[in-house]
């Protein structure tokens, strides 16, 4: 059935907007300084945000034994051979600006009885410097100082209740977004919100996953958006699970976030047991529970495979018994499941977590569409490689933001007066008759694009992937969702390697290290190759 496209309302917010209200999006609109900026976000501000639930941290070189070299170097280690070795060395070199900036914005980072800053360990760094505010609850902390500061900001607005679903482009330069109402409450047509540059700041992939530790708006909307418009989408198969979300009872409703152990546990002495009761880590890897993610990640898979389940027992260096001053929100979540961590080692699994790939930039945050940037997890800027590094999220967010900040203020583009192409898509006033094939999105995604991928299951996705994107027929979100999910599968299959957040069990091996970038014409012409579809793996997998 064909949709007739709807004139556009028109809302000029003039100079800066910037998509999205998490940590990204507010730090960078707060480096803009006085110059007008609208931050447009889809609930209310602090709310759905990934930055809030941000518990280990971020890293900065601050210690006496430390030093930025060493933390560029950890960076480049985890990576898998594709970080991009000048971006890890002034990311981890601004660090300690950046954390300067968060101070004089009100974030009061945790510190000893001497005044220094405490500094703690997390996986694969080599010396303590994961900075954090009241043990596990950092991300609260600076996502509750960075609003109060915005709120007190003149020259900083808030538009609230609208999800961006199309960029706006005319003459090959981004002229603003179409957006809709983020309830799906019916309108008469999109809203075309025109500034002078544009800021992605939405975040990641997670809800493409049926278990993810992100929030429901990190649904990959932006990929899809930026696509669509011409930009690059740089190493999309890499993702990264957390090793340790909190499954069973902790998990009360499907559509929310998996509430995370985090990874500041491990680095305090917490081990993983499988059901037997075995801690299986040292027998894998010499830095046992603190081994890189990726690799912790498939060790816990695979000893639910083969175990039944893996447990996080917090009873070593006497972590449970301190647990209510130490990590308040672990406490808290413990007592509402009646789980007691001094008996119990808590039950874990794989959760979908961070998205390496994304957007491509540059070094300052520019991708290759005119008017148009990205910063934070939406962007793939080459920090990360194949492999996020623990606590390097935030720091890049924080970096890239400033870096963003100073390009826009030095080569604003003139005020466009064109008015733009209609949007390709179109809002979906009832995003209820689609929830069976977004159910179907999400199982795909987390059973084949996983933690362990191989060629059956990637091109089967493929494969269905297309048939949902014909039943979306061209609303938003679910066909910027399965555009995204498209490009994330597409790159796995055509990665035919095991490498850092991408594991396929067909190929387990690295090949020669290599970015993948995909545009939405090769995403096309890699659809017209695809290979032919196992009939009978089709059959077992549609019967599951």
């Amino acid at each position: 059935m064909s949709r007739t496209p709807l004139q556009a309302n028109i809302i000029d917010v003039g100079d800066v907007l910037i998509i999205g209200a998490g940590l990204a999006g507010l730090f960078t609109a707060l480096k803009l300084g006085a110059r007008p900026v609208t931050v447009m976000a889809a609930g209310k501000r602090n709310k759905g945000a990934a930055s809030k639930w941000a518990q280990g941290g971020i890293a900065a070189a601050l210690g006496p034994d430390d030093s930025p070299a060493l933390h560029a170097q950890d960076t480049i280690d985890v990576g898998s051979g594709l970080v991009n070795e000048n971006v890890a060395g002034f990311v981890a070199a601004e660090a300690a600006e950046r954390i300067a900036d968060l101070e004089s914005l009100g974030v009061a980072f945790d510190r000893d009885e001497n005044g220094n800053m405490k500094l703690g360990r997390e996986a694969a760094h080599s010396s303590n410097r994961i900075i954090g505010v009241t043990g596990d609850r950092s991300g609260r902390a600076i996502m509750a100082a960075l609003v109060k500061r915005a709120e007190a900001t003149p020259s900083l607005s808030f538009l609230e209740g609208y999800a961006a679903y199309e960029l706006a482009v005319e003459d090959g330069r981004v002229v603003g977004v179409f957006a809709r109402p983020a309830d799906h409450s019916a309108i008469s047509g999109p809203l075309l919100i025109r500034a002078r540059a544009i800021i992605m700041a939405t975040g990641g992939i997670g809800h493409l996953y049926a278990v993810t530790t992100n929030p429901r708006g990190a649904n990959g909307e932006a990929l899809a958006m930026a696509a669509r418009a011409g930009a690059q989408i740089a190493d999309a198969e890499f993702v990264q699970f957390h090793p340790t979300a909190l499954t069973g009872p902790f998990i009360n409703d499907k559509g929310a976030p998996a509430p995370l152990a985090t990874e500041a546990l491990r680095g305090e002495g917490a081990q993983l047991v499988n059901a037997n009761g075995h801690r299986f880590m040292p027998d894998l890897d010499p830095r046992a529970e603190l081994a890189p993610r990726d690799v912790v990640a498939r060790a816990v898979f695979n000893q639910i495979n083969e175990t039944g389940g893996v447990g996080l027992d917090l009873r070593p260096n006497g972590i449970a018994a301190n647990l209510t001053t130490r990590f308040p929100t672990l406490a808290e979540q413990c007592a509402k499941t009646n789980i007691d961590p001094t008996t119990t080692p808590l039950p874990i699994a794989p959760a979908m977590h961070f998205h390496m790939g994304g957007i491509k930039t540059n070094n300052h945050g520019r991708t290759g569409l005119p008017g148009l940037w990205a910063c934070g997890e939406v962007a793939s800027t080459g920090l990360h490689g194949g492999n996020r590094l623990a606590s390097n999220s935030l720091l890049e967010a924080l970096v890239f933001g400033a870096r963003i900040a100073e390009d826009v203020n030095n080569i604003m583009p003139l005020m466009s007066f064109s008015r733009p192409a209609q949007p390709a898509t179109q809002p979906d006033g009832d995003s209820a008759l689609l929830a069976p094939a977004m159910q179907k999105l999400r199982h795909l995604m987390a059973r084949h694009v996983g933690v362990l991928r191989h060629a059956d299951g990637l091109i089967y996705t493929l494969h269905e992937l297309e048939r949902l994107q014909r039943a979306a027929n061209g609303m938003a979100p679910f066909a910027n969702m399965v555009l995204a999910a498209q490009f994330v599968t597409m790159a796995a299959l055509l990665r035919e390697e095991s490498r850092g957040g991408h594991a396929r069990s067909d190929f387990p091996n690295m090949a020669a290290a290599a970015h993948s970038v995909l545009t939405l014409r090769s995403l096309n012409d890699a659809y017209d190759n695809l290979p032919p579809l196992d009939k009978n793996f089709a059959i077992a997998a549609q019967a599951e």
